[in-house]
């Protein structure tokens, strides 16, 4: 190459360089501009123990620990129920799911979906002039005129349910695919309201952490300069597990941990695309679980680490979950929140954070800015939370370091391993009485305190009775009279 030719090229290449750095620079300089923007990603089925931070073995998370260690990681933080359908209804309107009439999974052929009536983060934060996407899984009704698009979302692309309800679920997989449709049909993909694949298939659900990923920074670039709302509630590690080839095998804890590997990639891949696009400083982003792991099928299943139980029960290892918080220069770097929150207050919290109106209808929970931003002597927002399971049952409620379990019939392996290789094993069903856990003390809620403390089993009942009275409870045939109506093509 001569002078003139090398000339040439430090001449292109450094005026690439600066078109770069101006349009971080302009979209650094826009940003501060608006208000924040905010991510959220909701993982499916993932247990307490399964980040680095919380204790993970077998497989590393630095995208997910870098959140951690730059932001605030919550020790004590619950959905609303251990089960999909009515823990996305809570995370998404701030309500209990009984408040908004979804509970337990709602399947294929379900008529009902999320109300037009309750009010959704995404249309929330349309009012204020955001962008809205959701890329993965949504889970709140089937019907066309349910989809996210009809919730506020701008932008859709995903699946409807859960990643095992299809043909291919392993309850079916060993009959013919005409008998395998009488129980689950076939799993669309979904865009808009359009289904874009009607036959998802297991090599498509091996690309879907990686299309999802590729939509949701996509989504970020060509929306840096004006507010945004990016939802991404991945369908993984929800049963089945499938891995693109660059994490399948990559890991020492087998499938599980190769998929979790790959949920930590795509959340480094929107945190690295927030960064290239000047916004690092103007976005919140926000992590956590739908519930606990599925422990039923062991090998293929995560970890409550030290909680007890899992996905399906009101025990602290179907509800407590994961919670990370990133947002420099606002939430502090390393911050550690022992103080119980809950998916509930994440719709009021961003309320606060970008000072939009709140909805009209009631919601149950609190913005929780104070805990998040560090604050000093910031306590939880709430008297109480309560854990409703399995046809409105109130299962459980926890008010400080007290957690109240009120007899109940709950499902467990009962000290027994769970499958292999993607096939689950059967629990057993076993009866709770009226029992009593300090948390701070038992996280594994091993020794029932209640003869020792009638006074606050007393005074947590009563509380109990007050929510009986608001949001019902099939265990007590008590009848709600606080609770909505779901959407219904019924």
């Amino acid at each position: 190459m001569n002078t003139a030719s090398r000339l040439l090229t430090t001449l292109i290449l450094s005026l690439l360089c600066l078109s770069s750095l101006t349009r971080i620079a302009q979209a650094a300089e826009s940003s501060q501009q608006h208000p924040p923007n905010i991510v959220i990603m909701f993982a499916d089925d993932q247990g307490y123990g399964d980040i680095g931070v919380y204790g993970a073995k077998g497989y590393e998370t630095p995208n997910l620990d870098r959140m951690a260690a730059e932001g605030a990681r919550f020790t004590d933080f619950y959905v609303s129920s251990p089960v999909c359908s009515a823990s996305r209804a809570a995370l998404l309107t701030g309500c209990y799911h009984g408040r908004v009439g979804m509970h337990g999974a709602i399947g294929p052929s379900s008529p009902i979906g999320l109300s037009h009536d309750e009010t959704t983060i995404a249309e929330l934060l349309k009012q204020q002039g955001y962008a809205t996407a959701m890329f993965g899984k949504w889970h709140l009704g089937r019907p066309e005129n349910m989809l996210p698009t009809n919730h506020g979302f701008d932008e859709y692309l995903g699946i409807p349910y859960s990643n095992d309800m299809w043909p291919y679920h392993p309850g079916v997989r060993h009959l013919p695919m005409k008998e395998r449709l009488k129980k689950w049909p076939h799993l669309p993909l979904i865009e808009g309201t359009t289904v874009i694949n009607e036959k998802v298939s297991p090599d498509d659900q091996r690309q879907l952490t990686t299309l999802l990923t590729e939509r949701a920074v996509d989504f970020i670039n060509r929306n840096a300069d004006h507010p945004f709302f990016l939802y991404v509630p991945q369908p993984m590690p929800h049963v089945p597990l499938y891995t693109s080839d660059k994490f399948e095998g990559k890991t020492e804890q087998g499938a599980y941990g190769d998929v979790i590997a790959e949920i930590d990639w795509s959340m480094g891949q929107i945190l690295e695309a927030l960064k290239t696009n000047g916004l690092d400083e103007n976005t919140l982003v926000l992590y956590t679980s739908d519930n606990g792991p599925w422990l039923s099928y062991g090998n293929h299943a995560g970890s409550s680490g030290p909680l007890r139980e899992g996905k399906g029960t009101c025990w602290e290892g179907g509800i407590r979950v994961p919670f990370l918080a990133r947002w420099p220069g606002q939430i502090p770097p390393g911050l550690v929140v022992s103080e119980p929150a809950a998916t509930i207050d994440l719709l009021p919290t961003i309320a606060a954070a970008t000072e939009a109106t709140l909805p009209k209808n009631k919601i149950d929970g609190h913005n929780i800015l104070p805990l998040l931003t560090g604050k000093e002597n910031a306590k939880s927002p709430h008297k109480a939370l309560f854990f409703y399971y399995k046809n409105n049952q109130l299962q459980a409620m926890r008010s400080g370091k007290w957690k109240l379990i009120f007899p109940h019939t709950y499902r467990t392996l009962a000290g027994r391993e769970g499958g292999t290789g993607g096939i689950p094993v059967n629990y057993e069903n076993h009866q709770s009485e009226l029992e009593l856990y300090n948390l701070k003390q038992d996280i594994g809620e091993t020794t029932n305190v209640a003869d020792q403390y009638p006074e606050i089993v007393a005074k947590l009942t009563k509380m109990a009775d007050e929510m009986r009275s608001d949001l019902g409870d099939s265990l007590t045939k008590s009848n709600p009279t606080g609770a909505r109506e779901p959407a219904s093509l019924q």
